[in-house]
């Protein structure tokens, strides 16, 4: 029986193929080759980096988190790479070699007096700033230079390229070429340390700024000997750089017709001699021109004698005499030969220049063009391309070469832009986010992807924005974890953007987050601050909670580095700290249980006990970080302060020789009251028609109780003199006399109605000063934070002991 399709005895199929139900029989729901169609969905890559002193996490799913780098995971002192890696680097950094037979290998024509005189300035320490014009040769030139200068410098010789690249991106990627540190990005001031130690000559191709940007270049590495290659446009150097000017012209007439003689690979006509002087006129001399000059003719003989090329049309032997030849270019297509030399190529590679067209130029690699380009052997079309003269190296790739991009877009080869950008981007979105692509490779098209963004936002047709939001999703952790910065903020800041266009919060959300990880880790708080606000804003309002908690985690580490408070009044070490480091739980609303005193009891006054209860105190609050993450231990010590004065109270009412009725009992629930005239406050407002009189209640009547009732009045208890027989003086009591700390001061401008001291049960006499008189004789001192925390609650006021104070008044 066959195992695909089963028999039609077998789950109630007939003979004819179909089911009971009429539909098709289906194949069986386990196919023999699971690996093809069950695939197992892979999980996010996550890698860590040490950022300086933090150690950044970059997660594609909910954003990267950043943290302080723990103890024992700090790395290594980045060490300097041998002569023999150095040698690997530099062989991986050059641009592949493009498939097909190898070109001819042109001299180096009219430049050997130029070139010893810059090897003479390098070899002096001195820094050197060619500027020529775009083709003028200043790439050759420059390979020349490098070959003789390897061996004047203890770290050797470094090529970089500064096509799009800030004085910031090549300092870091002059640090990598030098030193050996795997993970590791260091801080601004340790990477300028570990820079001005390089002793290297420098080789930078396509310099795209000067001024204050070179000098800080300049500046960081005094150890270094440069080689600057630019062109004209380049602003120029300070004052201060001492940079040597080496200006590159065109080749003379003799040397022009000698390079198109090379690239021809046979002598000239005289035909072909007239023809190649009008061009070195029209071209000031170039060779970039006498370079695509000699591709026509290569393409010319071509035309005349099919038979006598191979399969890759490089052979030129001489054509017979008896088969006429194709007329010459005119002049101006000789001066402008891209649309020429493009309708004589395949159609492979006519495709791919419209690609390299659409992406401003980049080329991609030749491993996509079968992708992009729709025909598996497209990878030979850049060998045909750069056998033309119409690539030229750009780092470790290749992009069209000076003034082709405008000459093709003027031959039609820039329509339908948008949509290759488009298919460019889909592709790449893909090819970024498979798990085997590593992060390297994804760098190496980190210019040919920002292209493609770039084509796509802003975008006026419909989708645009929502593939660039894919492309940046996928490459922009790849750039992260390849350490390449620059390109992740851009491919940030044009993701954003589209997110925003094309309205997806949730993934602006994130590009703001990871904005703001970006700010702080390269040491910019405030902007650090206004991208983590932005973005934890927008995932509250789509209820996002882990990308919220990350984004709070960023934001506190913020707020401890700028050491201020959020804005809006918000403590950073308070509830956004608690809910932020690890969803703490915040501490019990009461506070924590005092323990038992554990002072010793010394006597204080009736006014010390007043000022330590008073509520109305202006609250002083203390730093940010004390007012958060150490309430707890605040709270601890305001209970402990209180139990020890409410120990003091009781030995001081238990020596007085006992309790009178009639005598001014002071209790630790009677606190000076915010109504009280004498200490600067209004009268209370009498009660039952009863004249106002500070610090007591109207005769006849019982003044508020804890549960708010009536407390018997005075008519009720013995007269002045005897002493009550129930009243016996009370101890320390933890489980009634000990009071709750609450768990944060408040103040409030009315009357709180939590406050109610009780009054002795006897009516004071005229002559015994009340306690408002007795605080009021002496300045009151400032309560501290502590004590202007402690108040005892209501509760504690039935059963709180009491001081008598008729000991005192006897004395006075």
């Amino acid at each position: 029986m066959d195992p695909n399709n089963r028999g039609p005895e077998e789950n109630g199929r007939d003979h004819d193929g179909f089911e009971e139900d009429g539909m098709p029989q289906r194949q069986s729901r386990e196919p023999l080759t699971p690996d093809f169609g069950l695939q197992k969905p892979q999980q996010a890559r996550t890698v860590q980096l040490i950022a300086g002193d933090l150690l950044l996490t970059v997660n594609p799913v909910d954003g990267s988190e950043v943290e302080p780098c723990p103890p024992g995971r700090q790395p290594e002192a980045p060490v300097r790479h041998t002569a023999t890696e150095r040698a690997d680097r530099e062989r991986a950094a050059a641009p592949s070699v493009p498939p097909g037979p190898p070109g001819p290998q042109l001299p180096l024509l009219e430049r050997q007096e130029l070139r010893e005189r810059l090897v003479r300035l390098l070899a002096r320490g001195r820094s050197v700033r060619v500027t020529g014009p775009a083709g003028s040769g200043r790439t050759a030139l420059l390979n020349a230079v490098a070959a003789d200068c390897a061996d004047l410098a203890p770290d050797g010789v470094v090529r970089l390229s500064g096509h799009k690249r800030t004085a910031t991106d090549l300092q870091y990627a002059l640090f990598e070429a030098v030193h050996r540190a795997p993970s590791h990005r260091p801080g601004r001031e340790e990477l300028l340390g570990l820079i001005r130690g390089i002793g290297a000559v420098v080789v930078l191709d396509d310099l795209e700024f000067g001024g204050t940007g070179l000098d800080e270049l300049l500046d960081a590495t005094p150890e270094c000997a440069f080689v600057l290659a630019t062109t004209p446009d380049v602003a120029a150097p300070g004052p201060d750089s001492h940079l040597e000017e080496l200006f590159l012209t065109g080749l003379g007439r003799s040397a022009s017709i000698d390079l198109l003689e090379k690239v021809v690979e046979r002598s000239l006509t005289e035909d072909e001699a007239n023809w190649a002087g009008d061009l070195w006129f029209e071209s000031e001399g170039l060779p970039l021109r006498f370079v695509q000059a000699g591709a026509l003719l290569r393409h010319r003989d071509l035309q005349r004698d099919p038979e006598a090329f191979d399969a890759y049309g490089s052979a030129a032997p001489p054509a017979p005499e008896d088969v006429p030849a194709p007329p010459l270019p005119s002049l101006g297509e000789g001066a402008a030969p891209a649309v020429l030399l493009a309708s004589r190529l395949s159609e492979a590679a006519r495709e791919t220049l419209r690609f390299a067209v659409a992406l401003g130029g980049e080329v991609p690699h030749q491993a996509h063009l079968p992708a992009l380009v729709g025909d598996t052997h497209a990878d030979a079309a850049l060998g045909e391309l750069a056998g033309c003269g119409l690539l030229s190296p750009a780092g470790p790739r290749y992009r069209l070469a000076a003034g082709v991009v405008a000459q093709l877009e003027a031959g039609g080869y820039g329509e339908g832009v948008a949509d290759r950008a488009r298919t460019a981007a889909q592709h790449y979105a893909w090819w970024a986010g498979h798990p085997s692509v590593t992060s390297e490779r994804v760098v190496a098209e980190a210019d040919a992807m920002l292209a493609a963004l770039a084509q796509l936002v802003p975008g006026d047709r419909a989708g645009q924005a929502s593939v660039a939001v894919l492309l940046a999703r996928s490459a922009s952790p790849a750039f992260a974890a390849g350490m390449q910065w620059g390109a992740w903020e851009k491919a940030l800041r044009m993701g954003q953007e589209g997110a925003r266009i094309a309205g997806e919060v949730a993934e602006e959300a994130y590009f703001h987050h990871e904005l703001g990880v970006l700010a702080l880790c390269t040491g910019h708080l405030e902007r650090a601050r206004a991208e983590l606000e932005a973005s934890i804003g927008m995932r509250g309002a789509l209820a996002d909670k882990s990308g919220a908690v990350a984004g709070r985690r960023a934001l506190a580490l913020v707020a401890d580095r700028s050491g201020g408070p959020l804005p809006g009044g918000r403590a950073p070490a308070g509830e956004e700290l608690a809910a932020a480091r690890y969803e703490e739980a915040a501490s019990p609303p009461a506070g924590i249980p005092a323990a038992l005193p554990l002072f010793p009891r010394q006597p204080v006054s009736a006014e010390t006990t007043a000022v330590v209860s008073r509520e109305d105190t202006p609250v002083r609050r203390g730093p940010a970080f004390l007012r958060g993450a150490r309430r707890n231990l605040v709270g601890a010590g305001a209970g402990a302060l209180l139990v020890a004065v409410l120990g003091t109270v009781v030995a001081l009412g238990t020596t007085s020789g006992g309790e009178e009725p009639d005598s001014r009992n002071v209790t630790t629930e009677q606190s000076a009251d915010e109504d009280d005239g004498e200490n600067g406050f209004p009268a209370e407002e009498p009660t039952d028609g009863a004249p106002a009189k500070s610090g007591k209640p109207a005769e006849g009547t019982g003044s508020p109780g804890p549960s708010g009732q009536a407390t018997p009045s005075a008519d009720a208890t013995p007269s002045a003199g005897e002493p009550d027989p129930g009243s016996t003086p009370t101890t320390d009591d933890p489980a009634s006399g000990e009071p709750s700390t609450p768990s944060g001061p408040t103040k409030s401008a009315t009357k709180s109605p939590t406050k109610s001291p009780t009054e002795s049960p006897s009516s004071p006499s005229p002559s015994s000063p009340t306690p408002s008189e007795t605080a009021s004789e002496s300045p009151t001192p400032t309560p501290t934070d502590t004590e202007t925390q402690t108040q005892p609650s209501n509760s504690d006021s039935a059963s709180g002991p009491t001081l008598d104070t008729t000991a005192e008044d006897g004395a006075a």
